[in-house]
């Protein structure tokens, strides 16, 4: 029989134990945070009906969609988790109590063109609050905040939030005479990506005048501090959309503000449009300062109309996703994961023959009665093979049991990172691995 060579598929993430135990570090972090400021978690399907998915249009992500074949039912692998959502909203409204403040940390799929650091199946993490009928704009000032604090857990306190209003700029082109407000905002979405130019000539592809596309340039480039450009915004009084949207943003940076962001962690930005059609009105990407580099760690925003295809309820929400999968490759690419990294066994019972086992799992059971993280050797072999696996698995200590710690009740403790070792009484085995952990 011919062996089949064993193989991922380009664009998906496979981690050894190692890199996954700090995977799931951050996740648990990112889990804890959300819980922490009142996200309650749900859980909604990988696969979605077509309908569903594209009823208010996914833009250019439509194009990486993974469809399922089927003979009866047309479906797919779900893009984002922010459809999925408004669909569990419309269809589970009556059970739920708004504003409905909910988290979600889950696989979506998008067939991405190969490149490092783009994936086609990678993990999302959102926090949307959903409104019935309203929902204050103040709530787009109080998920930065929680996306703040998951930062600063993760010992990146240096984040910047850049921040736009979909109306401003709306509003903006309206009083250019531009019509379909969701194309240039597209062009300009990929500001960051193609540059100054190379938006410049799609713009003037699309058919704007040059002098049109001057103004825009002009005003999405504006590098003012964020009080001076709420001024500035001010003087224009272009129309009543783009009065809404400024008075929204500038609500949304007090209060990001108010709620304790500091302000050199906010960037009132005007290029960022988010390529989304969904998003109405706030619109976030977040950056780590210094590793700009990697694009937004987080975005996001808000939209008011998403939920009206699946119900005649009005169900505004607001919302920002961490790209984990992608945040993971580039701080491992970047050596910054070594912080994250601890013992992922504090003990290893490591009997020296089989007569001695009993002995030992006496032990292990009451370090992990006490929520000691242990764990026993119970395979054969020299006892330079088993030390090399308490090695292996980054044990912190090896509790050895031979001849005479069995016949004395004794347990011989050796910390694997510097070589020391001592012998204490069973009795004083819990008490010490917990005093030196």
């Amino acid at each position: 029989m011919s062996i089949i060579k064993p193989s991922t598929i380009a664009g998906v993430m496979e981690l050894l134990p190692e890199e996954q135990f700090v995977f799931n570090k951050i996740k648990k972090i990112i889990e804890n945070t959300f819980e922490e400021n009142g996200f309650v978690s749900i859980e909604t399907p990988l696969i979605e009906k077509d309908d569903i998915l594209f009823a208010k249009g996914a833009g250019e992500t439509e194009k990486q969609i993974f469809r399922i074949e089927s003979d009866t039912k047309k479906m797919s692998l779900r893009y984002d988790l922010t459809v999925p959502l408004a669909r569990y909203v419309s269809q589970h409204f009556s059970d739920l109590t708004f504003p409905f403040k909910r988290y979600q940390i889950g696989k979506v799929y998008r067939g991405e063109r190969n490149q490092k650091g783009r994936y086609k199946e990678f993990y999302q993490c959102d926090i949307d609050i959903i409104g019935k009928d309203t929902l204050s704009i103040l709530n787009d000032a109080s998920l930065p905040y929680v996306i703040y604090n998951v930062f600063k857990k993760l010992n990146f306190e240096e984040v910047t939030f850049h921040v736009n209003n979909r109306k401003l700029l709306n509003g903006f082109f309206e009083s250019l005479g531009i019509e379909k407000y969701s194309d240039v905002l597209r062009i300009i979405d990929k500001l960051a990506k193609i540059g100054k130019e190379n938006t410049k000539k799609e713009l003037l592809e699309y058919g704007l005048s040059i002098d049109v596309v001057n103004e825009i340039l002009l005003f999405i480039s504006n590098d003012l501090n964020n009080k001076d450009l709420l001024n500035e915004l001010s003087l224009k009084n272009k129309n009543g959309l783009y009065n809404e949207g400024l008075n929204e943003l500038e609500k949304v940076y007090y209060y990001m503000l108010e709620f304790g962001i500091p302000e050199k962690n906010i960037k009132l930005d005007l290029s960022i449009t988010r390529g989304l059609d969904y998003y109405t009105s706030t619109v976030y990407e977040t950056m780590l300062n210094g590793y700009e580099e990697i694009g937004s760690v987080c975005s996001g925003g808000r939209y008011e109309n998403l939920a009206e295809n699946f119900s005649n309820q009005k169900l505004p929400g607001v919302g920002m996703s961490i790209g984990l999968t992608r945040l993971f490759y580039q701080l491992e690419n970047l050596k910054l994961t070594d912080k994250f990294m601890e013992n992922q066994i504090n003990a290893l019972f490591i009997p020296m023959s089989d007569e001695y086992n009993f002995y030992s799992i006496e032990g292990l059971n009451s370090l992990r009665k006490n929520k000691i993280k242990a764990d026993i050797y119970l395979e054969g072999g020299k006892a330079k093979k088993k030390f090399n696996y308490a090695n292996k698995i980054n044990a912190k200590y090896s509790i050895i049991v031979g001849e005479e710690e069995f016949k004395n009740k004794k347990f011989s403790v050796k910390n694997m990172e510097n070589g020391e070792q001592i012998t204490i009484d069973k009795a004083d085995l819990v008490e010490f691995i917990k005093n030196n952990l």
